[in-house]
């Protein structure tokens, strides 16, 4: 049983048709302080107006509207008095609905356009041309009555269209992407001018309400939170402490999957410092069984979610009766694991703490930050004040090393990774790259070896890979431009400290194509 999540009032209800930008969209409102929720297009009308949105957005869609099947404009939003913002095939079926007409465009548009627009609520305050970022192979070629042009491009002339009686809006580009140089601006235009959204969605105001919803879930029950030491977890521990108080215990899996000298740390920042209620376990031993042999990520995933929920039954056992287990699972941990509430969720690889939880749980779910993304996370650790150290401590999958480990997982291949990881982190550090410069930054033991010569001497030895990334939302990011000498340090320290590695490569992929980790 998933928790409940407090529900601001006055938000946007965005209805997923299965774009991959749709949680951009609730990222640039929240960013805005204007809350959002994100809602499959057929669930029920009383789901989605259950937090009174003053405002609709429909996202966009790899479906065509005119497809047998298609995804259709809910019946209940034509009874509505409520405004509507179409994005991409938002706009297109909105076109469809009210009698216009849409069809394959002769050309498609991807990419940057130029956008000539016409002064409307929706372009409040904004240059007469924009740059946007087209998405489309399908375009509207007719307004529905009543419609008109409120932009257009050298491929669309109904690159924007509105109904300004039903305070219906429509664009054809995607103002959610970091492309459109305007898009957050046109996005609050609508939501603030338009519908009339205060934007008080704020760390405060997160805190307030997340405490609210804690203290109604949990009751006078007993929980026990899984903590691993990040920022998740760790802001998870601290709005439960803060909500129930000495109900809470905290309980903290050594896996032998953790960071160099992590273990140590987690519990003298806990147990020490916050005075928090721990139970350490050292249960690395077992994790090394259980992963022998196997090298498909997906299982791993499975296995160390299994393992994990066993070793907390275990000690939960042992300090009576316990309901409820708590959880830093954060939003794109499930969108990754394909269970967003859009319809179209796709699985993009299973999170421990979400596709690796074995059906015959026996506590029911508490996971506060299920539906913020991890910015907003770092924010309310701060407000809790939470020391920096913690706050903005490098973020690590759940699964451990284990999916940075590539192939099998050894306890003899997890040390290898482990010193070269930290070399990583200590030369980044040295170098003030830490913050800023780079968002998530680490090590990858290859399951390859190549040929070397050390001391005159043949080697054939594993590879290690370095990431370093730099993003704002962790749903897309950008690789690290780290200076060429700190990439050499890092290089020659790995090589000749570690052993059995003999070269080391730098990863230079973006997300997307790629994920930030490996596995």
């Amino acid at each position: 049983m998933t928790s409940p999540r407090a529900f601001h009032k006055g938000g946007i209800a965005i209805l997923d048709y299965g774009s991959q930008y749709t949680q951009l969209i609730a990222r640039r409102l929240r960013e805005q302080g204007i809350y959002s929720e994100i809602f499959p297009p057929e669930a029920p009308e009383t789901q989605v107006f259950a937090s009174a949105p003053r405002g609709v957005i429909l996202s966009g869609s790899p479906h065509s509207v005119y497809e047998p099947n298609a995804p259709q404009l809910p019946a209940y939003l034509l009874k509505r008095d409520v405004p509507i913002l179409g994005i991409c095939y938002g706009m297109q079926l909105l076109a469809h609905t009210f009698g216009g007409g849409v069809s394959g465009a002769a050309r498609r548009e991807y990419g940057a356009a130029q956008l000539q627009i016409v002064p409307c609520p929706l372009f409040r305050d904004l240059p007469d041309q924009l740059a946007v970022w087209m998405s489309h192979a399908d375009h509207v070629e007719r307004l529905p009555a009543g419609w008109r042009a409120i932009g257009s491009t050298a491929n669309a002339p109904y690159a924007a269209i509105s109904d300004p009686e039903g305070r219906r809006y429509a664009v054809q580009f995607h103002p959610e992407v970091t492309h459109t140089i305007h898009g957050a601006a046109i996005l609050r235009n609508f939501a603030v001018h338009i519908c009339g959204c205060a934007p008080d969605w704020t760390p405060a105001a997160i805190i307030d309400e997340s405490l609210a919803a804690l203290r109604a879930q949990i009751g006078a029950e007993q929980v026990i939170l899984g903590l691993s030491g990040g920022v998740d977890s760790a802001v998870a521990a601290a709005l439960l402490q803060r909500a129930v108080g000495d109900q809470l215990t905290c309980i903290f899996i050594n896996t032998g999957l953790l960071r160099k000298g992590e273990p140590e740390s987690v519990v003298q920042t806990f147990q020490g410092q916050l005075g928090a209620r721990l139970v350490a376990v050292d249960a690395s031993e077992a994790f090394f069984e259980a992963l022998a042999g196997v090298t498909d990520p997906e299982q791993k995933r499975s296995i160390i979610g299994e393992r994990f929920i066993r070793a907390f039954e275990s000690e939960a056992r042992k300090l009576g009766k316990v309901k409820f287990l708590a959880q830093g699972t954060i939003y794109p941990d499930v969108i990754e694991s394909g269970g967003g509430l859009g319809s179209a969720a796709r699985t993009i690889k299973k999170h421990h703490n979400v596709g690796g939880l074995p059906a015959d749980l026996a506590f029911e779910l508490v996971e506060p930050l299920r539906y913020l993304f991890k910015d907003e996370v770092r924010r309310i650790g701060a407000a809790l004040g939470l020391p920096d150290s913690i706050v903005w401590r490098q973020p690590f999958p759940g699964p451990g090393l284990a999916v940075r480990c590539l192939g099998e997982v050894t306890f003899e291949r997890v040390e290898r990774l482990r010193a070269a990881d930290a070399i990583v982190l200590e030369e980044l550090a040295r170098a003030d790259l830490l913050r800023g410069e780079t968002s998530q930054a680490f090590a990858v033991l290859l399951p390859t070896r190549s040929v070397g010569v050390m001391g005159d001497g043949r080697t054939y030895q594993e590879v290690v890979a370095v990431r370093a990334v730099r993003t704002e939302d962790f749903m897309t990011a950008h690789w690290a431009r780290l200076p060429y000498d700190v990439l050499a340090r890092i290089s020659e320290r790995i090589v000749n400290e570690v052993q059995g590695v003999n070269r080391v490569v730098y990863d230079i992929t973006t997300k997307p194509p790629a994920t930030i980790e490996w596995e």
